[in-house]
């Protein structure tokens, strides 16, 4: 779901200039174009608490509203083309040679439990331009 700011974790977390800047970005536009049906099905849900019980009791019918109990958000960033292409994986961006180069490392949406090393040997790689051994288990 849409978040109406960078680090918007309730709905009460607006950021103008950021939620601008997202909406008017090429690649968020061609997303919209093409989801948003279900990205208004989204919102509703997130503030109608019959519809969201609706909706899981497509696959748990006997939850009811009562077991239903509000809690914080999160927020995860998902990396978007210009041509409206979700980025499935992490994404390298290099800036500038040699000594005075940075490399970014962007839509690493969970580094700490699932890819840390995996990301380490890539980052790793890119900078030395060394291929490494395989890890073993």
């Amino acid at each position: 779901m849409l978040a109406l700011a960078r680090e918007g974790y309730s709905w009460g977390v607006v950021k103008p200039k950021e939620f601008l800047a997202t909406i008017t970005y090429p690649g968020m536009i061609k997303v919209a174009r093409k989801h948003w049906k279900y990205g208004f099905g989204e919102m509703h849900r997130s503030l109608s608490r019959a519809a969201m019980v609706k909706q899981i009791q497509r696959m748990l019918p006997d939850v009811r509203a009562e077991d239903l109990h509000r809690a914080g958000a999160g927020v995860r960033a998902q990396a978007v083309k210009a041509d409206g292409t979700l980025v499935d994986d992490f994404l390298f961006v290099e800036q500038g040679s040699g000594a005075g180069s940075v490399l970014h490392v962007l839509n690493a949406p969970s580094p700490a439990a699932t890819a840390a090393l995996p990301i380490g040997r890539e980052i790793l790689e890119k900078l030395t331009g060394e291929k490494l051994a395989p890890l073993t288990a």
